[in-house]
């Protein structure tokens, strides 16, 4: 029986997460499971699976934590730091904390080996370089659950990296692929997070939606995956069914295709290298009835030349970039910019802040906060130029 932490346990991840563990019931042993401060759904998860451990990140949410789980027998604590703590030990480890803020609880899973799923963008956005310096001197494995570097794992061919001559990128293109651009400007928050093909969170849904997801997938894939990244292309997929592919020098090219659910690539990493039996419906060819592909708008969504631009240039412009977009995407959220101004922001950001590359992870974190604060400063004075 494995042991499983989750960190992130709340969010969309997490609960898919324990819907494959809670169905294979004898498999797994929860460890841990986290949460910022949502006590409600974490008390009950943690005694619906009998887990060992709850932790919040928000110390003054441990209070009502405690009250939620008297008598449970399950310890309980809160904090930052608890949640570094949670982190190591566990046989496989689900690492979906949302931003920077579980960077130090991912690299702590890491440093503890066993098995690291990486769900979220920013360790190896950010912190690429030091996330797989860690798991190479620990001996963890890192398996990605996001749908796209998933496909990717299970067709690439890692012992003849060198036969594989293109990872093909597949996205949906968001909900205003086919919008004009004078459309754009208009975009409300509602219709930036309604996504034609997966049920996301509101970050993530409108980074579909500028298309910065696939900006930082690429940045992912380049992390993950031993080709050049002039090598790694984006196209466009509107059906989400390919998930992604991998074209080998011999013209052959190899794709995973799959439902638009999260638990398909969770139910991979959960089981790897066997196979996890999944309650997905099988997936029906005749009545998807057509794949089509094409190339997206750099006009558009300008969001996809900036990553390709920070990836190039490294060092902690790909953290830069990430930052920057977070705080974006929060004042759009929060309705204080327009859709068109996030990647413009993300672009002053980059041209504004360029310091010299992070060796450690408290200097990832200063570039991310430095890189925050000046994103931040540019929504408040208002000084934003569409166009990048």
């Amino acid at each position: 029986m494995r042991t499983v932490t989750i960190l992130g346990a709340t969010g969309s991840v997490g609960t898919s997460t324990l819907d494959l563990v809670e169905r294979a019931p004898g498999e797994f042993r929860i460890k841990a499971l986290t949460a910022n401060c949502d006590v409600e759904r974490l008390a009950a998860a943690a005694i619906r699976t009998r887990a060992e451990r709850a932790v919040v990140a928000d110390a003054s949410c441990l209070p009502a934590l405690r009250d939620a789980l008297a008598g449970s027998g399950i310890s309980c604590d809160g904090g930052p730091d608890a949640v570094v703590d949670a982190a190591a030990g566990a046989d496989w480890t689900m690492a979906a904390i949302v931003g920077c803020a579980g960077l130090a609880s991912v690299v702590a899973a890491i440093e503890s080996g066993g098995t690291v799923v990486i769900a979220n963008k920013e360790p190896l956005v950010s912190a690429g370089e030091l996330i797989l310096a860690t798991a190479a001197r620990s001996g963890a494995r890192l398996l990605p659950a996001d749908s796209e570097h998933n496909a990717i794992y299970q067709c690439f061919d890692f012992a003849r990296p060198e036969r594989v001559r293109r990872i093909l990128l597949t996205g949906s293109g968001g909900p205003f692929r086919d919008w004009p651009l004078d459309r754009m400007a208009d975009v409300t928050r509602e219709q930036a997070i309604a996504h034609p093909n997966w049920s996301m969170g509101a970050k993530i849904s409108v980074d579909s939606a500028t298309m910065m997801n696939k900006g930082l997938e690429l940045i992912e894939a380049a992390r993950l995956f031993p080709v050049a990244h002039e090598r790694i292309e984006i196209i466009v997929h509107r059906q989400s069914v390919i998930h992604s592919m991998v074209e080998y020098v011999d013209g052959s090219t190899l794709a995973q295709l799959g439902p638009s659910d999260m638990r398909v690539p969770i139910a991979h990493t959960l089981a790897w290298p066997d196979r996890l039996e999944s309650p997905m419906a099988p997936l029906d060819l005749v009545a998807v009835g057509r794949l089509d592909f094409e190339a997206p708008d750099p006009v558009r969504f300008p969001a996809l030349r900036l990553a390709r631009e920070a990836l190039e240039a490294g060092g902690a412009r790909p953290a830069i970039l990430n930052a920057a977009n977070e705080v974006a995407v929060a004042a759009f959220l929060d309705r204080r910019i327009a859709f068109l101004e996030i990647a413009a922001i993300v672009a002053d950001t980059l041209g504004s802040y360029d310091p010299d590359a992070p060796d450690s992870l408290a200097d990832v974190l200063n570039v991310d906060i430095e890189a925050r604060r000046i994103a931040e400063a540019r929504i408040k004075a208002g000084r934003v130029t569409i166009g990048v």
